[in-house]
């Protein structure tokens, strides 16, 4: 009765585990978040988030040397007052541009619509394009003619960029157009009219990338065309050849002591010969705006500040910024930015979803997973910070949102499975209680969790007291040893055990007892080891006891034999040779004629009478005739084979069967051996004894068929040969 209830317990155990669904929930889990936020990410709700933290990387990167090949001609507020007036007259600008020239620079870039003649000084502004091959100048292109800026007057066509720029829709620039295609025409961006005439002395053409001949080929880098998706982005313009832009942060310091990205000088300076020429010569000049009432400010990455507003930089610091990371890209290798496949993109938020799911899961200690969760958002972070310093954007946000929406989710799932299992151990409380059986229930670090009422009388120990606590301490450690060598053998295996070990409880008492362990998992994926209990104390008792009578009666019944075997020793062979007597030798006989009768053989019977013996009794006594005996007893089993039977009749009488002879010369030869070994003086106790026999032999069947005719003929064949001088045999 008691093992049927230990067995309905287990099947309930394993079906309430069951019931608390045992499949990868991390999983399922993770795959339902990173799906969920993917949908966010790819319908552009995560887009401002992700674009704001590319942001901060920016501005948290380190400085980079200071840019060198560049300097900047600003028009600021001072200019423009000394001047009078805007657009400026075309004298100062041609008065400006041979300033410039005299100092030899790579090359300039005059970053000021110049589509309309500003006079005076036109003539003069036109003579100074046509004397500098490696000025460019700029215009803006767009289908619509009323949006439109046309080159400079009087420059050549090849000598004009384009200063299309790209918008974000948090109205920052993130993305450098370096070609357009306006009515099958395809023009250049001003910025990389220019790199490319500084990187000509470097000799560094465009060529077609070997990785993509799709892309451009400049030095040591290959520009990766924009996609409409990269990124953070969705459904972006990507018209054009763009490429994500990742700005430079050189560092410089400006006259006035303050931190700046290039070398800037004023317009006013350059006319007044102020400059040094060290800042002009094999450099790329730029020439801009710089006065905020002219409103040529954008925003870039480096404007966003957490702590402050937000600050604009002028149109032609952009230009420098493009300029700079064109150029350090192709001579120095300069990492430009890059993203992952799509795929690649999605494993990478599934992991981060999968290790929010099983963080939680695993740990399941409030404190620790806290901690847990913020050390792999800074891990997570700071990956994505040093993947970017190697130039590629990887997604934050989107990895961030599902390993903490996976964190939480396993968190809300913790608390609702904590609060089953609450009722399910309740419960199972209350059907173990109602089993005779002493039960427990351990967790996989051998802590006591759910013990039944019989196992608590049992061990002599309330049930407070035991939970949560393993064998040793409470058991001696031997058996502590025991019960944790059987447990961690069921963990390991996974297979139901049964072995039978010792318990002491707390009175001292030790019982014998079967435990049958079995292992079960719930949903968690979490095992328990089940036990069940049989006090087999009485049966071990019994099972000695029962050994005991057993052994006990394999003695006598082994020492019975003994007798019986000494007595039946003794009803066959003579007391003083060891030699069979004569009732084996009368059965002995009888067998050998039966058997020779039926496999057709011969069979010889020798009768042996000592010569002499009667003398040797008289003078020397009858113990040394005994001995005498037991000396001729010997001498004549040696003289025979393992098959042939020697016995004593009677005093010196002794008879030979010899079994399976082919002749009876055999049986000649048998005698003639026996009677060498008797003549061999014997030597007792210093006196030396010789004798002789006598011998009658009778074969079978030639003599006769029966045993008593074979025993009397060979009877009076040895008389007839002590009547013919003794020491010899005679046939009958």
């Amino acid at each position: 009765m008691n093992q049927q209830l230990g067995k309905r317990f287990v099947k309930l155990t394993f079906g309430l585990k069951q019931s608390l669904s045992r499949g990868h929930r991390e999983l399922i889990t993770a795959a339902s978040v990173a799906v969920c936020v993917l949908v966010l990410h790819s319908i552009g709700l995560l887009q401002s988030l992700e674009l704001a933290a590319l942001d901060q990387f920016f501005r948290l990167r380190p400085n980079e040397p200071s840019e060198e090949r560049i300097t900047i001609v600003g028009i600021d507020e001072a200019d423009l007052k000394e001047v009078g007036s805007w657009p400026i007259p075309d004298a100062k600008i041609a008065e400006l541009l041979q300033k410039l020239n005299v100092h030899k620079p790579r090359a300039i870039g005059l970053d000021i619509y110049r589509d309309l003649p500003v006079e005076p000084g036109n003539q003069e502004l036109r003579n100074a394009y046509k004397s500098m091959p490696n000025l460019i100048g700029i215009e803006l292109l767009s289908k619509n003619k009323n949006f439109s800026v046309p080159p400079p007057l009087g420059l050549n066509q090849d000598q004009v960029g384009i200063n299309n720029v790209l918008y974000d829709l948090d109205g920052k620039v993130r993305r450098s157009l370096l070609y357009s295609q306006v009515k099958n025409q395809v023009h250049e961006s001003f910025a990389l009219k220019l790199a490319l005439l500084y990187l000509k002395s470097k000799r560094i053409t465009p060529t077609k990338a070997k990785s993509n001949p799709k892309y451009l080929q400049l030095g040591k880098a290959a520009f990766t065309r924009f996609e409409a998706n990269d990124g953070a982005y969705v459904g972006a313009d990507d018209g054009g050849y763009q490429i994500l832009s990742n700005f430079p942060k050189p560092k410089c310091q400006s006259s006035s002591g303050e931190f700046c990205s290039f070398r800037q000088v004023s317009m006013r300076d350059v006319l007044a010969d102020k400059v040094k020429a060290n800042l002009i010569k094999d450099r790329i000049i730029l020439i801009g705006s710089t006065a905020p009432s002219l409103l040529d400010f954008v925003f870039i990455p480096y404007s966003s500040s957490v702590m402050s507003t937000a600050k604009s930089v002028p149109g032609i610091q952009l230009q420098a910024y493009f300029i700079s990371e064109l150029i350090s890209a192709a001579v120095d290798g300069r990492p430009l930015l890059k993203v992952w496949p799509d795929l690649v993109e999605y494993l990478w938020v599934f992991v981060w979803s999968y290790l929010g799911a099983v963080t939680i899961w695993r740990i399941r200690h409030a404190t620790r997973s806290l901690f847990s969760i913020i050390v792999c958002c800074f891990v997570l972070t700071v990956s994505a910070y040093l993947a970017f310093l190697y130039g590629w954007w990887i997604p934050l946000i989107p990895s961030l949102v599902c390993f903490g929406t996976s964190a939480i989710w396993m968190t809300s799932h913790i608390a609702q499975m904590q609060e089953e299992w609450k009722r399910s151990k309740e419960f199972l409380h209350h059907v173990i209680n109602t089993i005779p059986d002493p039960i427990f229930v351990k967790n996989e670090q051998h802590q006591w969790i759910v013990l039944n009422e019989a196992y608590c009388r049992f061990i002599g120990y309330p049930n407070k007291l035991l939970i949560e606590k393993s064998d040793y301490d409470f058991f001696p450690k031997h058996e502590a040893d025991v019960f944790r060598q059987q447990d961690d053998l069921v963990f390991r295996t996974q297979q139901p055990q049964e072995h039978e070990e010792e318990f002491t409880n707390a009175d001292g008492q030790t019982h014998q007892i079967a435990t049958k362990r079995s292992l079960h998992k719930d949903s968690a994926g979490n095992f328990f080891l089940v036990g069940v209990i049989r006090d087999i104390t009485q049966r071990k008792l019994m099972e000695e006891h029962l050994k005991r009578t057993a052994a006990e009666l394999y003695r006598s019944n082994n020492e019975l034999k003994l007798k019986e075997d000494h007595l039946r020793y003794l009803a066959y062979h003579d007391p003083l040779t060891g030699l069979s007597n004569r009732k084996f030798f009368a059965e002995q006989l009888y067998e050998s004629l039966h058997w020779a009768q039926h496999n057709n053989l011969l069979l010889g019977l020798l009768f042996i009478d000592l010569d002499g013996f009667k003398q040797v009794n008289d003078t020397l006594g009858h113990e040394m005739g005994d001995r005498l005996l037991m000396t001729i007893a010997e001498r004549l089993s040696n003289s025979l084979r393992a098959s042939d039977t020697v016995s004593r009749l009677g005093g010196d009488e002794f008879t030979v069967i010899l079994r399976a002879i082919p002749n009876v010369q055999i049986a000649a030869k048998v005698a003639e051996k026996i009677l060498s070994s008797i003549t061999k003086p014997i030597v007792l106790d210093g006196c030396k004894i010789q004798v002789s026999a006598s011998i009658g032999i009778s074969v079978y069947p030639y003599n006769s068929q029966d045993s008593e005719t074979l025993i009397k003929q060979a009877d009076t064949a040895m008389y007839r040969a002590k009547r013919l001088g003794k020491n010899r045999y005679e046939f009958a």
